[in-house]
């Protein structure tokens, strides 16, 4: 056994190189094809990272004498990809309890998942783990790198977004998912009523006065005198969803925690209006973010509206069965969108075959369906930075940002392509050379190809 855990370990850290690894000072990748895309190509140029950093990116920068040079003619080098949304990475999706805020995928995620290493083989360089669909009120997300012995390393950014679902989850309705969600909102209303009472009346009794006041009143007055150490774990981030300060009726105290975005699935287009309605009513649609299903293009006019940003699932083409016809009408999803001018991300297809595992595949496929190419490739990179917040960190190879980059063998969106090498804040995270299970992968189909009779 014990030698069995040896050699899993061996191969492990062979897989992943960068496991402990401090970033060099000073790193070159040259002759290289350049997409930004925050701009155009640079047909031949280079990039120079310092202290993980882009510190430079042209065809004519000057490549200092102590930088580590990768020279890189005929490849192409693009910005890490992000996995904006997926509960993979942890035990399970979901808890059976329809309300869970106080949950942090902090506590679930496994570093030794073998979901990190595949995700670094595929130029993922930042996966934001998040509770599963099958959920009213979720936990809390986390932004982090698929490299890293424990989760202090991987994460790049702690919680700002909560999981809800405005899909019913297993076991109920629309009716009894909306009321769920609804009541979850009433109930953090109700306790902070409460709360703001107690406390208005602690306050008396240590001034030695009398409660001279009706207890709506007195929630009132007892508002700003709620401290953070009063709330529970539920009521901390659902507070924070709202926006992070106590309301109780016409009274706002100070914000006491900073506020928390959601990620809100809708199934179907039916869920798109209440979702954005439940964000409106309680204060985070500014910070509203809705993971879409395939039917959810026919709300398109209600998304304009909202200009909010959105996530669409996996399985990008719509199919209708004509109920007079029995024609089958397919619609492919992400053209509605990028024609509607939203900006949506994508997420790696359903399917556990390799192409739609891969958010390039699904890049091409929007560019084959009639998007943009320059669309397609935002839609894998800044677009989901932009909706993580992480716009002024990642998503585009630009001086200042962090140095996540994906070395190609040729163009990313060519089937043929595959991913040479990654580099995640300047470090060398991942080398197709010394993938030590992809080789021995290879190798074995090799082998039985060989020995398969004609």
């Amino acid at each position: 056994m014990t030698r069995m855990l040896t050699l899993g370990v061996a191969l492990l850290a062979a897989a992943l190189p960068a496991v402990g690894q401090v970033a060099p000072e000073r790193v070159a990748l040259t002759g290289v094809r350049i997409l930004p895309i925050s701009g155009p190509a640079i047909d031949k140029g280079t990039i120079l990272i310092e202290r993980g950093r882009i510190a430079a990116v042209g065809e004519d920068v000057e490549v200092p004498f102590d930088a580590r040079v990768f020279e890189l003619d005929g490849r192409t080098v693009m910005p890490g990809l992000i996995d904006v949304h997926t509960w993979r990475g942890m035990d399970q999706p979901n808890e059976t309890r329809p309300v869970t805020p106080q949950l942090d995928v902090y506590d679930a995620i496994d570093p030794s998942q073998l979901f990190f290493e595949d995700s670094l083989r595929l130029g993922v360089t930042a996966i934001h783990v998040m509770p599963g669909d099958n959920t009213v009120v979720g936990g809390l997300g986390r932004v982090v790198r698929p490299i890293g012995r424990t989760l202090g390393e991987m994460t790049i950014a702690p919680g700002s977004f909560l999981k809800l679902a405005v899909a019913p989850k297993g076991g109920f309705d629309r009716m009894m998912q909306m009321s769920t969600l609804r009541e979850a909102f009433a109930k953090l209303s109700d306790e902070l009523g409460k709360l703001a009472e107690a406390r208005y009346e602690e306050d008396r009794k240590e001034k030695d006065e009398p409660v001279d006041v009706v207890p709506d009143e007195a929630r009132k007055r007892g508002v700003k005198l709620i401290r953070v150490e009063d709330l529970t774990d539920e009521t901390r981030n659902l507070l924070r969803l709202t926006g992070g300060a106590v309301t109780v009726g016409d009274e706002t105290g100070e914000p006491l925690l900073d506020p928390l975005g959601a990620f809100v699935h809708c199934a179907r287009a039916m869920d798109v209006a209440p979702a954005i309605q439940i964000a409106r009513d309680n204060g985070f649609f500014d910070r509203l973010v809705l993971v879409l299903g395939p039917e959810c293009f026919k709300a398109i006019p209600e998304l304009k509206k909202a200009a909010r940003p959105v996530v669409l699932v996996g399985d990008l083409t719509h199919r209708e069965t004509d109920p007079l016809t029995g024609k089958v009408r397919e619609t492919f999803v992400p053209r509605k969108y990028a024609d509607a001018g939203l900006m949506f991300s994508l997420l790696p297809g359903p399917s556990s075959s390799l192409p739609e595992r891969m958010l390039t595949y699904q890049a091409a496929r929007c560019v084959r369906g009639g998007v943009g190419r320059d669309v397609a490739l935002r839609a894998i990179t800044s677009h989901p930075a932009e909706t993580l917040g992480l716009g002024d960190q990642l998503g585009s190879i630009e001086v200042g940002r962090a140095a996540h980059l994906v070395v190609f063998t040729g163009d990313p969106l060519d089937f043929n392509s595959v991913v040479e090498r990654v580099f995640i804040d300047g470090i060398p995270a991942y080398d197709r050379a010394r993938d030590v299970r992809l080789q021995r992968l290879l190798s074995f189909q090799e082998t039985n190809a060989e020995e398969t009779p004609e």
